[in-house]
């Protein structure tokens, strides 16, 4: 294969993980709920095989007839179930300990130090939902200058603040430089056994309730070891990645990277990179199904979310080459009718179509890494991570 075209639809779950209760999540079932929703249908990644992955298939969503790909059930191996975690077991890293999370904010020292490093006071220092600490914090954080700093059941370091507070034009459009120096400085701060997975930019603008902007960037922790990019960029491939891919790998082992705005954008990035030549992978990910719908409990906006990428994805596979593959999975769940805000401990989804792939039902993987496996098996690329490829058995 020439091209690989991986997409990871962030937090699209399929329920069913055997470990669900030790994550507090038994029963979650994301995409359970989303077929509860009004007028719920996926033609696209039905003819792929969705509705025939093992323990998907129910009342009013019976199996295809004739899927087209080949598909499968697949287990996170890593104890975790967030994006960082998540996008590394894709890529070949198993993680048997879960990154650093802080249920009841960062320690004193860790925000004394930062506050002293950026010459800002913190206001929040707690687990809180991006939009509304905003709305709490927002208004004080604009008459002070302090920064709203925050973080999640995740194992993230946030710092929001109002754009216009660093301009000298209070209604100008600002540059968030500023913002962004103050994230690498808590990125060098947090280390040892405060390393969280992300430290994220969460920009907002406006007056009270605010709305957050499309410039949030992630200063991600780096793999502690080697990748699929990695290996693939060592051996000559192009990996051109979409989204928050480069962010989440910390920009090592990509070729080109280009952050989107949303899922729409994401999708008008694919199109475009689907019409370069290159040799390689082309690695997506479409995190507005998490970040504005799964944590918000936006059951019925989920639903529509999906079912927009369903639409789009249908004139992407009409304009496939024949030595192109297209694999569609996700990283975690965010169950948009379970209790909480939080991820969702859930299988994901793997489906793969190609000229050159047949339709197979590969049953349940035991590790999302054998997605890597696969990629580089398809192009040709040596592979020592962890899992094993499924070419074997889907070529035709």
């Amino acid at each position: 294969m020439k091209r690989i075209f991986l997409i990871v639809l962030d937090s699209f779950g399929i329920g069913g993980a055997r470990d669900a209760a030790a994550f507090g999540d038994e029963g979650s079932d994301t995409l359970g709920s989303l077929m509860k929703t009004e007028g719920f249908r996926l033609d696209a990644m039905k003819k792929l095989g969705l509705l025939n992955i093992d323990g998907v298939s129910r009342e009013g969503y019976p199996k295809y007839e004739a899927p087209v790909g080949a598909y499968a059930r697949v287990e996170e191996r890593s104890a975790g179930k967030d994006t960082t975690i998540g996008h590394w077991e894709i890529a070949g890293i198993y993680s048997p300990d879960p990154l650093p999370v802080f249920p009841d904010g960062f320690p004193k020292e860790i925000i004394d130090e930062f506050s002293r490093l950026t010459g800002r006071a913190v206001l929040c220092n707690k687990p809180y939902s991006g939009t509304e600490v905003i709305k709490d914090y927002g208004e004080e954080h604009m008459k002070t200058g302090a920064l709203i700093v925050y973080t999640s059941a995740d194992s993230v370091f946030q710092i929001a603040c109002n754009e216009a507070i660093f301009s000298r034009e209070e209604l100008s459009v600002v540059p968030i430089d500023e913002l962004y120096r103050y994230c690498e400085i808590a990125r060098k701060l947090l280390t040892g056994k405060y390393c969280v997975g992300r430290v994220i930019a969460r920009p907002f603008e406006g007056e009270y309730p605010f709305v957050r902007t499309c410039r949030r960037h992630d200063f991600s922790a780096e793999p502690p070891s080697e990748t699929m990019l990695d290996l693939l960029k060592a051996q000559g491939y192009d990996t051109v990645c979409i989204g928050k891919i480069g962010d989440i790998f910390a920009g090592r082992g990509t070729t080109s990277s280009v952050r989107t705005t949303s899922n729409d954008n994401g999708m008008e990035r694919l199109m475009e990179a689907q019409k370069q030549d290159f040799r390689g992978l082309c690695f997506v990910n479409l995190v507005d199904f998490d970040s504005s719908f799964g944590h918000r409990r936006n059951a019925p906006g989920y639903a529509e979310a999906i079912m927009r990428f369903d639409r789009q994805i249908a004139p992407f596979i009409e304009n496939m080459n024949d030595d192109d593959v297209l694999m569609i999975t996700a990283d975690h769940g965010c169950d948009p009718m379970y209790k909480g805000t939080d991820h969702t401990r859930e299988n994901v989804p793997f489906l793969i179509y190609g000229k050159h792939i047949a339709p197979v039902n590969l049953g349940t993987l035991p590790t999302y890494s054998d997605i890597a496996a696969t990629v580089c098996d398809m192009l040709g690329a040596d592979y020592n991570l962890c899992g094993e490829s499924v070419y074997g058995r889907i070529k035709r």
